[in-house]
């Protein structure tokens, strides 16, 4: 198969589908590869590396000439239309916050597998990008909470006396949160989780944080893919209570809280930001989807009586390096899974292929995803 690894073109994307040693692998499988001259360059992996892989440098046109082209980001328009009927996409597509995306797609005629929608099964743990990416947001997103905090995180015993540690409070327990708990543990900081699924609790304390339970038993906290359901009214305003409780303690909050396909609840009002001490950090990692903070905005670090509010939304390329080999590593895993015999093995019973695959034979098959 001739496969097509375009340089990505969204505004302050810097990472790359295939580094080179994915590259390397895929040709000596025996397939062909195509890397858009310069694709790698922002991820430190230049030209000379893809050639000496096995990969054809090529120019921009030419790469779309691939039967599977993989990307990172969601194609363009621009990009949608330069591909063609029976081709097949391989992306981050976020289909349920961009549906336009896949319908163009399936117009299209495109064969579109989501990397951000594998089935959360123990077959595709290598494969999930989700997981992948957001291990690289919770990471990034404490240091930069730890660049802007007016203080140390650890506790120092210093000849000038001993300084106190900092507190860290983190709001939801999936992928992103935990690898949040675990950095802000390294740095020396007292952590504090909060996640509406009990089951989360044992992880937590697992890294060290302390768990704050919420004095309510929900029927169902999660689906069956392990993610966080939508709550009622009454649910969020206990959860709001809960936290506002411990946020004029926290020096910073970090807000991972998500649910697919919705827009995130709110959980920090401005009364409830207003409590908090000056100098204080919230890290909004919801803020691509709306934000979890009612003061966040997107893209920006905005301040409110003291608090800075950070809504940065390009935590993956803010470590584009390591987000991009091991978002190559996942994608590496799902060709090698898709490609039988040098053919596209399409097998429709399989959820592996089946619940990733947004757009096929001119439909968009899945707007919750496999479904």
């Amino acid at each position: 198969m001739k496969i097509g690894v375009p340089r990505e073109v969204r505004p302050g994307e810097r990472r790359v589908a295939l580094v080179a040693d994915a590259v390397k692998k895929l040709v000596g499988a025996g397939h062909e590869v195509l890397v858009e001259k310069g694709a790698g360059a922002a991820a430190g992996v230049t030209d000379e590396e893809y050639a000496q892989a096995g990969a054809k440098i090529v120019a921009p046109d030419q790469v779309w000439a691939a039967d599977i082209v993989v990307k990172v980001e969601r194609p363009t328009d621009e990009e949608i239309a330069k591909m063609r009927q029976g081709q097949v996409l391989i992306a981050i597509l976020q289909h349920l916050a961009h549906p336009e995306t896949a319908e163009k797609l399936a117009k299209q005629g495109v064969t579109a597998f989501a990397m951000d929608w594998m089935p959360r099964i123990t077959r595709a743990q290598d494969m999930d990008a989700r997981s992948s990416m957001s291990t690289v947001q919770g990471y990034k997103a404490v240091l930069a909470a730890a660049d802007l905090l007016p203080r140390f995180m650890p506790m120092l015993m210093t000849a000038a006396g001993t300084i106190s540690p900092a507190h860290v409070l983190v709001i939801g327990a999936g992928v992103a949160g935990l690898q949040a708990i675990a950095t802000a543990k390294r740095l020396g900081a007292v952590v504090e989780a909060f996640d509406v699924r009990p089951a989360t609790k044992e992880q937590v304390e697992s890294l060290g944080a302390r768990f704050i339970p919420m004095d309510l038993k929900l029927e169902k906290a999660q689906d069956e893919q392990g993610y966080a359901v939508a709550v009622g009214d009454e649910v969020l305003e206990l959860e709001r209570q809960t936290l506002a409780k411990r946020l004029p303690h926290s020096d910073v909050v970090i807000s991972t809280a998500l649910v697919p396909g919705q827009k995130p609840p709110v959980l920090l009002t401005t009364p409830m930001v207003e409590t908090m001490r000056p100098g204080s950090v919230i890290v909004d990692l919801a803020a691509a989807f709306g934000g979890n903070c009612e003061l966040t905005r997107a893209g920006e670090v905005v301040e409110h009586k003291g608090v800075k509010i950070v809504g940065y939304t390009d935590w993956e390329s803010r470590a584009a390096v390591h987000a991009s080999q091991m978002y190559s590593k996942n994608v590496l895993n799902y060709l090698n899974f898709l490609l039988k015999g040098g053919q596209l093995n399409l097998n429709l019973e399989d959820e592996l292929v089946s619940f990733p695959l947004i757009t096929h034979a001119g439909e968009f098959r899945a707007r919750k995803g496999g479904q």
